[in-house]
């Protein structure tokens, strides 16, 4: 008798230990949601542009003589590329940038059996760039600095051909937008105004020389690739 109260004790002591844990609500497991890391605009960046520029201004100087007309006739394509580095600060990025870019923008005139050419056969920039993001993949921006161009005038006739290239250098201011459509990978649309000091031309030939200088447009679209694009993660 004492064995089998003994069993019956054991069978409820192991009935209301299971109850008890069928007391106990169950919780079920549940992962947190994956929340895509923000974009940065901070970091290295690589990238390749083209556009479309065209002469505002055409500056002529020659024996002390100055002359400045409005023209739009230095005009074509252009491509290249761009390196920079961005800091970003909250809402605001501050950045160094360069390019360079391969030109075709020009204007050629015939007469009297002498076709003569003026183009701008490469120019590129080193500027500063003050960004603001109003939204996390989008940056408007201003942008200013140094400039440079090579350009080349030439004459070709009668069996003959003549050029001259020269450096010129000047300044440049502009704006622009631009998008991360992907971490690591932005696009953007810029306007820029260059003004190239006038450089002496034809010295062989005239004393002096002839100085010619030029402002020009130019507006470009490009993409850039990110080396530090994401960042922080959102939750």
């Amino acid at each position: 008798m004492k064995k089998i109260l003994a069993a019956v004790a054991l069978t409820i002591s192991a009935g209301t230990a299971s109850a008890a844990d069928m007391s106990v609500p169950y919780t079920p497991y549940t992962k947190a949601p994956y929340v895509a890391p923000m974009a940065s605009w901070s970091g290295f960046y690589l990238g390749g542009m083209g556009g479309y520029g065209w002469s505002d201004d055409v500056r002529a100087s020659i024996g002390g003589l100055s002359v400045t007309t409005s023209s739009s006739d230095l005009n074509g394509g252009f491509a290249g590329g761009t390196i920079g580095y961005n800091w970003q600060m909250g809402n605001w990025v501050i950045g160094a940038e360069a390019d360079a870019a391969w030109s075709d923008i020009k204007y050629s005139v015939s007469g009297f059996g002498v076709t003569a050419t003026d183009k701008i056969q490469s120019f590129g920039s080193a500027t500063g760039r003050i960004g603001y993001v109003p939204a996390q993949s989008v940056m408007v921006y201003v942008k200013g600095g140094y400039a440079w161009a090579d350009n080349q005038i030439s004459a070709s006739g009668f069996g003959a051909t003549f050029a001259e290239s020269r450096f010129h250098s000047g300044g440049t201011i502009g704006a622009g937008i631009e998008y991360m459509f992907v971490p690591n990978l932005s696009g953007k649309l810029e306007y820029m105004w260059t003004d190239y000091a006038n450089t002496n031309y034809l010295t062989s030939f005239i004393p002096g020389g002839v100085g010619l200088g030029a402002t020009v447009n130019t507006v470009k679209a490009g993409i850039n690739y990110h080396f530090f694009g994401p960042a922080t993660a959102r939750y």
